[in-house]
């Protein structure tokens, strides 16, 4: 049974262009963007060591995309974290432009 207090929360904290990820009430990671009209470049993606291995990264990168995808943002995922995540689930390759696509090696 998971306790409401250590389920990870993603926030966007927009003042400061990044997703954040805390687990019990700590900073557990983050993935920075930057935002332009119509699309959101992912950057650079931090897990900290402490919260290594327990999926985080896959959690924070969901609800990034996610929302990305809910405010009909084209999605340029320079941080090599993101860009390999949806390499790993086709089912959000539609957010990155086709033509951008061969750029990150993506298919």
């Amino acid at each position: 049974m998971t306790d409401a207090a250590t389920e990870p929360q993603v926030l966007d904290v927009a003042e400061w262009s990044r997703f954040e990820i805390h687990v019990g009430g700590k900073l557990a990671g983050y993935a920075n963007y930057a935002l332009e009209p119509g699309r959101i470049t992912f950057t650079h993606t931090v897990i900290h060591d402490e919260f290594g291995g327990q999926g985080l990264g896959g959690t924070l990168a969901r609800a990034a995309l996610d929302a990305a995808r809910r405010r009909g943002l084209d999605v340029y995922p320079d941080c090599p974290f993101i860009r390999s995540w949806i390499g790993k689930h086709p089912d959000y390759l539609d957010l990155v432009p086709e033509a951008a696509r061969d750029r990150y090696q993506l298919a």
